[in-house]
């Protein structure tokens, strides 16, 4: 049986990100594991990703709060570029033994972004991939 105590939650700053924490807290939980809740800019500009930094560092901290409130030790990531190569690049940098993410999470041009992001990594993800989409 594999035993996930450092699971790598990729987080797109939507709705859809309660359902991923609602769908991996228990296991968390249960295992005794540590979140570590990763976002990936995505800008074109500096001053772009300076602000889409610190707007999603207000949103995962707030997720990571609730989290440790509710007994799950949890961290935040926040990488800049492409979501595909940042997330590859955070699963090769780090011991990360289980990769949770949604199918996607926006309307419909961040679903064509977001669905091919999960469609690919599936091929080149190096452990196991948890997808969950999300029922709206």
């Amino acid at each position: 049986m594999f035993v996930y105590k450092n699971i790598l939650v990729a987080i797109d700053c939507s709705e859809v990100d309660t359902i991923i924490l609602n769908h991996v807290s228990p296991l968390a939980l249960k295992l005794d594991a540590t979140l570590h809740l990763l976002h990936v800019v995505h800008s074109h500009t500096l001053d772009q990703d300076r602000f889409l930094r610190d707007q999603s560092l207000s949103i995962l901290e707030g997720y990571r709060k609730k989290l440790e409130e509710n007994g799950i030790d949890a961290h935040v990531v926040i990488r800049s570029g492409e979501p595909e190569i940042e997330i590859l690049n955070e699963i090769g940098e780090h011991r990360y033994d289980l990769l949770a993410m949604a199918t996607h999470g926006h309307r419909l041009p961040g679903r064509i972004m977001f669905g091919s992001v999960s469609r690919s990594l599936r091929e080149k993800i190096t452990i196991p991939l948890l997808l969950i989409r999300p029922v709206q």
